[in-house]
C-alpha cells in the first residue's frame, strides 16, 4: 500500500508480461457522479503517460488506485507527479532487495 495526497496505490506482482490497472474512486471517498468521472479520466491519462516509467520496472505489478476527495480539484500534472514518486518508491524497493 502506498499512500499520496491525491491517491491511495495498492500494488501486487503479477506474472504476466504487463502491468495492470484498476481504479477506484467510490462516492464517499470523492463526491458525486462528475467528480468522480473526472478522477476516474484523471487516473487512466496518468497511467497512460507512465507506461513508459512502469516498464522499466524489474517486475511487473497489478495497481488498484484509489482516488481521494483532493484529486477531482487538482490538474492532470500534479496527479502525474504524485503517481510519478509512487513508481520511484516501487522502483526503489525493487532496487533494495537485489
Amino acid at each position: 500500500r502506498y499512500d499520496g495526497t491525491l491517491m491511495t496505490a495498492f500494488v501486487l506482482q503479477n506474472k504476466l508480461s504487463q502491468n495492470r490497472f484498476g481504479i477506484t474512486a467510490s462516492r464517499k471517498a470523492v463526491g458525486n457522479a462528475v467528480l468522480r468521472n473526472r478522477a476516474r479520466r484523471l487516473l487512466k491519462e496518468t497511467f497512460r503517460l507512465n507506461k513508459s516509467s512502469l516498464s522499466d520496472l524489474q517486475e511487473r505489478y497489478d495497481w488498484v488506485v484509489n482516488a481521494k476527495r483532493k484529486l477531482p480539484s487538482f490538474k492532470l500534472s500534479a496527479a502525474v507527479e504524485e503517481f510519478e514518486k509512487l513508481v520511484s518508491r516501487i522502483a526503489q524497493q525493487e532496487s533494495d532487495r537485489l
